[in-house]
């Protein structure tokens, strides 16, 4: 009897003891006070280090102990939440955005933003010089700055037969646009980069096969906003590697934390950014810290990626304060990167900042000069945006162009996640350098042809087989696409050429040869340590796929242009509406598995009250 209650003790003990350290999930939705979700919510135990964000959906899943009493929400414009979860293994919660009065906002013009705004309350995590009753980008009260845009017109084929351009994976303009959206506001139009929007998102291009680092994927089809018209979908895939064989990595943390980063959206951000980064990195990969405000300084020498709590000790004692000494702070990382640099691996500074360089190189001219003279050393550049109100976009974007590399803007950490985890891989390891595409379209079928965005990657046709002009490069896994609208030939349409020349000789191919070929696509590109360009070659047969054929590929590209042509009130944008971009995005959602189709389709939706407010 006796052993029979001892052991009945010992099991009761022992349930007491597992319930005690036994680990549970909460799961839950953050939403804001009118009920859309809210992704890149911070989700914290209080007082621990555990925590994670929240989905596309305002979704969350975190492991708490039995000790752990309470979860803290913040997410940047939002005021706090801390939530008991005693009890609990479902918890939703809801977001108020946090009001300031706009004299407590730091914008270049103080004096003239406090006449226009006593009356108005600005939602803080909007942007800076925007009140809520204007639904227009105003920028009287904003230094942020875009190059300018000039959309491409239509070429007629038999005076430009040749259509030349260097790829882009950029996609900053996207989360950038996104940003603007979500604060209240429509973008400026330069802002809009109908390429970058396009390529912001994956599609179902087939894997490469062959001697290429990519394949190459093509559809025709008639065009949604202009039926007389076609439109023409390239594609590049680059190949997939896993992440666990690619080479070490050499990085430079280079961190802007200048008064101007001194915003919750801006170096906090930041480093909760660079936190999701430096729980990727292996042993074998090494990083340095350098920082920049009035001066440079290295704040961490290289070290190993597995000293992760040394790393995060030094990014989370940064402080803003300071002018911009961004010339200086490029010069100092270009030398740690120099210094331990790992030849076959991957070298590459990480540029974070809200481009607002002040003190030293400040010119684009300068600054595309500083990189242009280290880029050839091996040291490639990612550039990280952050913040509004005077984020400098051009300077960006020139830094990571020039400078072999890519640029992001990081408007939540949703965001970050996804370009510091999701797609780092592929940044961080090039398949191919200096890629450049080359269409050749055939007079007896096309008339005319407009290339949908990449107007400041367009090159002279010559360079298309000068080894020695650079071009965009792409990583592991990488996706580039392209969108032609075509007016066939015969359509009458009248596009603008010139007079027949007097003085060249005419050259006829044989019609019959190539009465079946729309175009030939060429690519060029060299191999990561190569200087001498391959070339891949494809012609594509004048076959446009049925209505109820065409991709959701096709389909769902097609929806992203017309809601940057309408965004950008593009010449182009013919029938346009966002009810059909709607509708098209709708159809061709696909698996969407990460959520960032239906999302876009909900920033058309509010765009569509935006825009009705701005024709007011």
């Amino acid at each position: 009897m006796k052993n029979i209650f001892k052991t009945f003790v010992i099991m009761i003990l022992a349930a007491a003891v597992i319930s005690f350290t036994e680990t549970r999930t909460v799961t839950g939705r953050v939403s804001d006070d009118q009920g859309n979700p809210l992704p890149g919510v911070l989700v914290k135990v209080k007082g621990s280090v555990t925590g994670t964000i929240t989905d596309l959906r305002g979704n969350y899943k975190i492991t708490v102990s039995p000790e752990d009493k309470v979860l803290v929400f913040s997410f940047s414009g939002y005021a706090t939440v801390e939530m008991n979860i005693a009890g609990r293994s479902t918890l939703n919660v809801m977001l108020k955005q946090k009001v300031v009065i706009a004299e407590e906002i730091a914008v270049a013009d103080q004096t003239s933003l406090r006449e226009h705004s006593k009356a108005a309350p600005v939602v803080a995590g909007g942007v800076y010089g925007y009140r809520p009753d204007f639904r227009r980008y105003n920028n009287n009260y904003n230094t942020e700055g875009y190059a300018p845009v000039n959309e491409n017109g239509y070429r007629n084929v038999r005076n430009n037969p040749l259509s030349t351009f260097s790829i882009d994976v950029d996609n900053a303009s996207y989360s950038n646009i996104r940003r603007f959206i979500n604060s209240g506001s429509l973008p400026p139009a330069d802002a809009v980069r109908i390429e970058e929007m396009i390529n912001y998102f994956r599609y179902d291009y087939p894997e490469p096969r062959g001697e290429h680092p990519f394949s190459v994927y093509t559809e025709l089809a008639v065009c949604p906003w202009n039926t007389r018209h076609h439109l023409l979908q390239v594609g590049l895939r680059g190949k997939s590697i896993d992440k666990s064989t690619l080479p070490p990595s050499n990085l430079v943390f280079l961190i802007d934390v200048s008064g101007s980063m001194n915003s919750p959206n801006k170096l906090p951000l930041l480093k909760s950014a660079f936190g999701l980064l430096v729980n990727e990195l292996r042993p074998e990969d090494r990083v340095a810290i350098a920082v920049y405000a009035g001066a440079a300084g290295l704040v961490l020498e290289s070290i190993p990626g597995n000293r992760k709590d040394l790393i995060m000790r030094a990014i989370e004692k940064l402080e803003a304060g300071g002018s911009t000494a961004g010339g200086a702070g490029l010069r100092l990382a270009y030398r740690e990167a120099e210094k331990n640099f790992i030849k076959g691996g991957n070298n590459r500074i990480i540029l974070a900042t809200d481009g607002d360089f002040n003190v030293g190189e400040t010119s684009n001219g300068s600054m595309e000069r500083l990189v242009e003279e280290k880029r050839d050393l091996g040291v490639f550049i990612t550039v990280l945006g952050f913040g509004m109100g005077n984020i400098k976009d051009d300077k960006m974007e020139i830094i990571a162009d020039k400078g072999n590399g890519n640029y992001s803007y990081i408007d939540n950490l949703q965001e970050a996640r996804r370009v510091l985890v999701r797609e780092f891989g592929g940044t961080l390891f090039t398949l191919a350098k200096d890629v450049k595409f080359q269409l050749e379209f055939n007079p007896a079928i096309v008339d005319s042809y407009r290339l949908i965005g990449y107007e400041n990657r367009l090159l002279n046709d010559e360079d298309f087989n000068d080894d020695t002009k650079d071009a965009g490069e792409m990583g592991a896994g990488h996706m580039v696409t392209a969108l032609y609208e075509i007016v066939p030939a015969g359509s009458g349409e009248g596009i603008p050429s010139v007079d027949p020349l007097k003085y060249q000789v005419s050259r006829k191919k044989d019609d019959q040869k190539y009465s079946e070929e729309l175009l030939t696509i060429k690519v060029r590109y060299k191999l990561p340590d190569g200087n001498i360009s391959r070339l891949l070659e494809k012609p594509l047969a004048n076959r446009p796929v049925h209505e109820g054929e065409i991709s959701d590929n096709l389909r769902f590209a097609a929806a992203v242009a017309e809601f940057g042509m309408i965004l950008r009130e593009s010449e182009f944008r013919g029938t346009a509406t966002m009810e059909s971009a709607v509708a098209l995005a709708a159809s061709s959602r696909g698996g969407d598995a990460d959520g960032y189709r239906a999302e876009m389709i909900r920033l058309i939706e509010t765009s569509k009250g935006l825009r009705t407010w701005a024709d007011r």
